[in-house]
């Protein structure tokens, strides 16, 4: 065991772990403000919007997150038009590339989540805020988007650690987390074992942490959905 070589390279590892906690909270705080909406759309009226929000959803649950990191970050680079674009400094990053790829990835399911929370709602509960008189948006305020992230927090939060884990898919394009320290002290070293079971360390620590964050958030405004036996 080369257990000094780990500890000489902790530095790296926090580093590593920094870049992977931003690459989580950065991508699941976009797609939340953006998935949000999109579940309302999903369970609009309007056929055209509820198709094409089924059909985003479709392909990006549908289709692999390596293959559409490679197709974001290598394929792009392909088309003249992006490469002349004014977004070309923004998408020829690495890291901008990864951010987006996951939040097109992480909405595509968070929307599908609180849609499916939304269906699940009551009708009396929708019905009585319209005998009330609310509009749609004070509806939509008080009503749907509370209900529905109340019933959605166990999914929700099976969600956040599928991210938490799928940001080790960033070291493929160049970025150093948490797996990408690893790979690159085992490639140096010569050794296997030590680095990649540091790194599982760590990504257990994290998941831990969200597990417990949700559990509470679950007891404080979830519980009385709690089946009691």
């Amino acid at each position: 065991m080369n257990w000094d070589i780990i500890a000489e390279n902790l530095g790296f590892y926090a580093q590593g772990a920094k870049l992977t906690v931003i690459l989580t909270v950065v991508s699941l705080a976009i797609s939340f403000v953006v998935a949000m909406p999109l579940a309302l759309g999903r369970n609009s009226h309007n056929a055209f919007l509820r198709n094409a929000i089924a059909l985003y959803t479709l392909v990006f649950r549908g289709t692999p997150l390596l293959v559409q990191l490679f197709l974001i970050y290598y394929g792009l680079a392909q088309f003249d038009l992006v490469r002349e674009s004014l977004l070309w400094p923004w998408l020829s990053s690495a890291l901008v590339c990864v951010i987006l790829t996951f939040v097109l990835n992480t909405t595509a399911y968070t929307t599908e989540i609180f849609a499916g929370s939304l269906r699940h709602l009551p009708v009396g509960e929708i019905e009585a805020a319209r005998a009330y008189g609310m509009s749609p948006f004070t509806r939509a305020r008080r009503i749907l988007l509370p209900a529905m992230l109340t019933r959605s927090l166990t999914l929700y939060g099976n969600e956040t650690v599928m991210m938490l884990h799928a940001t080790s898919l960033a070291s493929t394009v160049t970025l150093l987390e948490v797996t990408g320290v690893a790979r690159n002290i085992a490639l140096n070293h010569y050794i296997m074992f030590e680095p990649y079971v540091t790194a599982a360390a760590i990504y257990l620590v994290l998941t831990l942490v969200l597990v417990l964050l949700f559990q509470f958030a679950q007891h404080r405004w979830a519980g009385y959905l709690q089946a009691r036996l």
